[in-house]
């Protein structure tokens, strides 16, 4: 029997050795597939979840620039309302009432008196309800030392309600903007980094195991530059607050007297006039056509310049200069004895300005400064002015279009001219002015109805800043390689293509700009390997 199944086996050895070889073929094929199709779904679930957490982090990005613009609000105001002291001339005004009564009390018929304190007051006291008294006026005390009549205090406070309210509405919008540049400049390496990393599948030797990660020894730092670079970087926001909005101020200031100043606080204003008188200010503060308005430059009221920068690096409190023995307490070295207390000429700090800079000077940014301030100017004209001394036209049924109330949206827009307007006197809306100056710059107690308004109806924020995150990806991806394969910590990229902003939709720009730099990372990393 055992001779006659060798004899089978060696006549059909042939087909044997054919159908091993097949079925372990099969085998092996089908495993190879197997392993191919599961790579492919752990894949696909990674790059789910890598994405997700990009977008997260992108978003969250977005929420802390406003949570930092709330943070500098309170400086900025304060420094606004010291510089522009509406209240101190409200009080004049009441001394200057006081003393009138007091008069016509000890010389005038008793009708006189109450004549006088009924119609004298009643815009006085707007001023004061509600109004905040900051406490650098409060501290001042006596008469002034050169007494101002009573015309004169009414138009310069006329002036400086008007300009106050102005320009915390202005000095904010840059804020926004410059905020928004600097966190998303600081935080696209730690974004290229991390895309980096998630679009590479753990090892096989980590498969299930849980291993913790140490970044120090890749030399990269927190947002890809050292703590010390980024925090001098972000203290460059020092300069609008304490410097750039004083210019600010004057500009605005000179725009309102050109336009308010032959106005008299008792002339009744409607609502149609007090819509151009605004829009008047704006054409003489940004421009009066829309490429004016895009040729001009915020640049220097955002960042200081180079010769600048050293110093208000020293102000801010971020470095301290040498002690010098010839120098005297109080004062500064001269300037040959004057050392350099930290480099910007270049390294990682001079790229981080200069693409601050340029992003400033673009015409996205011109554009986005524009959309803000159209959502806080309406905001303030047209939610507070208007809706409560003009109701019933600034909120018309949707089937009267007639009567629509003009709205302080685009500089060019023409008013709709509506009969029989009702009238305010001026100094009625001074008083709201006043007001919400304060609200304007609210930052200690959230949420601040401007700001959050921004947030809102100003998308394109969101595009701006998807637009930084995402502009040279692949620059970036070359740079960060070389970098760590030197040993060396990441590189910031330059240049910007942010002219993209506001053609498209937001969330569909968002979207495929945060899309192509994942393609674009996974890509580059995977030609890599």
């Amino acid at each position: 029997m055992f001779s006659a199944t060798r004899h089978w086996l060696r006549r059909n050895r042939t087909g044997i050795a054919i159908g091993a070889a097949v079925v372990s073929g099969t085998y092996l094929v089908g495993h190879y597939v197997l392993g191919k199709i599961n790579d492919a779904r752990e894949r696909a679930a990674l790059d789910k979840v890598a994405k997700e957490n990009i977008r997260m982090r992108f978003e969250q990005n977005q929420v802390d620039c406003s949570i930092t613009v709330l943070a500098l609000l309170p400086t900025l105001t304060e420094n606004v309302v010291d510089a522009l002291p509406a209240e101190q001339l409200t009080q004049e005004l009441q001394q200057k009432k006081a003393e009138r009564l007091q008069r016509a009390a000890d010389g005038g018929a008793p009708s006189e008196v109450s004549s006088m304190r009924d119609g004298d007051t009643a815009s006085l006291s707007s001023f004061q309800t509600g109004s905040f008294m900051h406490t650098s006026q409060l501290d001042q005390s006596g008469m002034p030392q050169q007494r101002r009549t009573k015309a004169q205090l009414w138009n310069e406070l006329k002036i400086t309600s008007i300009v106050r309210a102005f320009t915390l509405i202005y000095s904010m919008s840059l804020l926004i903007l410059l905020t928004r540049i600097q966190l998303n400049l600081l935080g696209r390496l730690n974004y290229l980094s991390s895309v980096v990393k998630l679009s590479q599948p753990p090892s096989p030797e980590r498969g299930n195991s849980i291993s913790l990660e140490n970044h120090e020894d890749l030399g990269i730092a927190n947002f890809g530059n050292d703590f010390e670079t980024n925090r001098r970087f972000l203290t460059f926001s020092w300069y609008l607050l304490h410097r750039g909005f004083t210019q600010i101020m004057a500009k605005v200031r000179t725009a309102v007297e050109e336009v308010f100043g032959n106005i008299s606080p008792n002339e009744g204003i409607s609502q149609q006039r007090l819509s151009e008188l605004v829009i008047e200010v704006r054409k003489k503060v940004e421009g009066p056509t829309e490429q004016d308005r895009y040729n001009t430059r915020w640049l220097p009221y955002v960042l200081p310049p180079r010769e600048e920068e050293e110093s208000v690096l020293v102000e801010s409190g971020v470095i301290t200069p040498p002690s010098t023995s010839s120098a005297i307490e109080g004062e500064s070295p001269p300037e040959s004895q004057r050392t350099s207390y930290v480099d910007t000429s270049s390294g990682s700090l001079r790229r981080l300005l200069d693409e601050a800079a340029d992003l400033v000077d673009s015409p996205s940014f011109s554009r986005l400064h524009m959309l803000i301030l159209n959502s806080m100017f309406s905001r303030l004209i047209d939610g507070k002015v208007i809706a409560q001394f003009f109701p019933h036209q600034s909120s018309p049924p949707p089937s009267d279009t007639s009567s629509h109330a003009p709205r302080i949206q685009e500089l060019d827009s023409a008013v709709t001219v509506v009969p029989d307007q009702p009238r305010v006197k001026l100094a009625s809306i001074l008083a709201i002015l006043t007001r919400q100056a304060h609200i304007i710059g609210n930052g200690s107690n959230p949420p601040n109805e401007y700001l959050a308004g921004v947030d809102a109806e100003v998308k394109e924020l969101d595009s701006f800043a998807a637009v930084i995150y995402t502009s040279n990806i692949e620059a970036g991806i070359d740079q960060q390689q070389q970098s760590m394969n030197e040993g060396g910590k990441l590189k910031t990229t330059e240049g910007f293509a942010v002219s993209s902003v506001g053609e498209a939709p937001v969330e569909e720009l968002v979207s495929s700009k945060l899309e192509s730099a994942w393609e674009k990372v996974t890509g580059s990393t995977i030609g890599s390997r």
